[in-house]
């Protein structure tokens, strides 16, 4: 029997240290808006286990500055920094017609544009400092492959239909017009 659907986890933020001799916190916020944050309340780890309940918060520069029951010097809110903060994908709002979040990604079919050949399906969406880019499991097996996420890559996106329109790049080394045989001996 199948288990259900779980509600994933989506990071909101991270803890930046402490501010002042308090015990407040400093949490850099990964939400369209600092204070966004500060409506979830609790907010969890990565393992679904409870990170921070949120009593108060006021936006700075780079994020907000948050008190937290528990946390009472200086020396506590720095020992969190570091922390990665959560919330259940169902905590968020609906994003509007034509937007998604890109955990809504992971799951679906990946198909090239021209020939809908099946490609393989998102495995997970990765940023490692250049852009986010789209972790492919492949339909026939072998190991997982990085699909730039841009409109040049990924021209449409279907999340009703479950379905990734894909253009992918050719892989260094990847003849990008005729295949060499046909291209004939150059001696």
């Amino acid at each position: 029997m199948a288990s259900p659907p779980q509600d994933p986890l989506i990071l909101v933020g991270r803890v930046a240290g402490g501010f002042g001799v308090r015990g407040e916190v400093r949490i850099s916020t990964y939400t369209e808006a600092p204070m966004n944050l500060a409506a979830f309340k609790t907010l969890k780890r990565q393992d679904g286990s409870p990170a921070l309940t949120i009593a108060s918060a006021r936006p700075t520069k780079d994020g907000v500055i948050c008190r937290c029951p528990g946390i009472d010097s200086k020396e506590a809110a720095d020992a969190l920094r570091g922390l990665r903060l959560y919330v259940p994908r169902s905590a968020l709002p609906e994003p509007d017609e034509d937007e998604f979040y890109l955990t809504d990604l992971v799951g679906l079919s990946v198909r090239h544009i021209a020939t809908n050949v099946l490609l393989g399906r998102v495995k997970s969406v990765q940023n490692f400092g250049a852009g986010d880019i789209l972790e492919i499991t492949p339909d026939l097996g072998g190991p997982t492959w990085y699909l730039p996420f841009t409109r040049a890559a990924v021209p449409e996106v279907k999340i009703g239909e479950g379905l990734i329109l894909a253009d992918p790049p050719a892989l260094v080394g990847e003849a990008e017009g005729p295949a060499e045989e046909e291209l004939g001996d150059r001696d």
